[in-house]
């Protein structure tokens, strides 16, 4: 049976869709650390210190940004990792979340910014060795524009790492965007695990899409993760 568009639905844009209870007050980054049981190393198979200092045998610094980062926990912890080998000076370490609820960090290090702001308007002023977004696009109305400015903030080496569940990504109908979408994103230089709905890159690359958001509805119900989830429905432009 083909899925369309829930009847009556009522598309929001983005400062609307920024407001909603659904996207302020998801918890799933909130207390994510850096390692162990729950933490960015377990989600990602990689523990994004090892990222920077790899980096740094063949740079002079490093960065990683992270999208949707809740309270920062891992960026705090990572910090923390780099003063204690002495990398404070070599790294930027740069969290965005929509909701102000931050982390203390038990000294302010020099590398690290938390910054309270929509991932769907702001931009960094540096490129970055990783960028990540670990369950962030879920809240998010135009999924494939912070796909593309990602792209478009990544290093020559750098690497993209979110999670994506693209049967989120609809059609005007209400129809998900499918196989063309996928096909159309590794075309862009994406790769792209179904199995894990996980959605990545390496090097920076200027992204266009032809499909223009017509709003998001945040009454689409639970994503796989078991959580309330936004979906964002799209033209597509031939």
């Amino acid at each position: 049976m083909t899925v369309g568009r829930r009847p009556g639905v009522a598309l929001l844009g983005t400062a609307a869709l920024e407001r909603s209870a659904v996207v302020a007050n998801n918890a799933m980054n909130r207390e994510r650390q850096l390692a162990g049981v729950n933490s960015y190393a377990r989600e990602l198979g990689f523990n994004p210190v090892d990222v920077l200092t790899d980096r740094l045998t063949g740079a002079a610094t490093a960065g990683w940004l992270d999208l949707c980062c809740g309270t920062g926990r891992a960026l705090i912890q990572a910090a923390g990792e780099l003063r204690r080998v002495g990398l404070t000076e070599r790294t930027t370490l740069v969290g965005v979340d929509l909701v102000d609820a931050f982390g203390p960090a038990p000294t302010p290090p020099a590398n690290l910014r938390l910054v309270c702001a929509s991932v769907a308007t702001w931009a960094p002023d540096r490129p970055f060795d990783l960028i990540t977004c670990l369950h962030g696009l879920h809240y998010v109305g135009d999924k494939l524009a912070v796909l593309a400015s990602a792209a478009d903030w990544l290093t020559p080496e750098g690497r993209f790492v979110a999670d994506l569940d693209l049967s989120s990504i609809r059609l005007a109908d209400g129809r998900p965007a499918g196989r063309r979408l996928t096909a159309l994103l590794r075309d862009a230089g994406f790769g792209y695990d179904s199995r894990r709905r996980r959605i990545s890159r390496t090097g920076r690359g200027e992204v266009r899409l032809p499909y223009r958001l017509l709003g998001a509805d945040d009454r689409a119900g639970p994503n796989y993760t078991g959580q309330p989830a936004v979906h964002s429905h799209h033209a597509e432009e031939r």
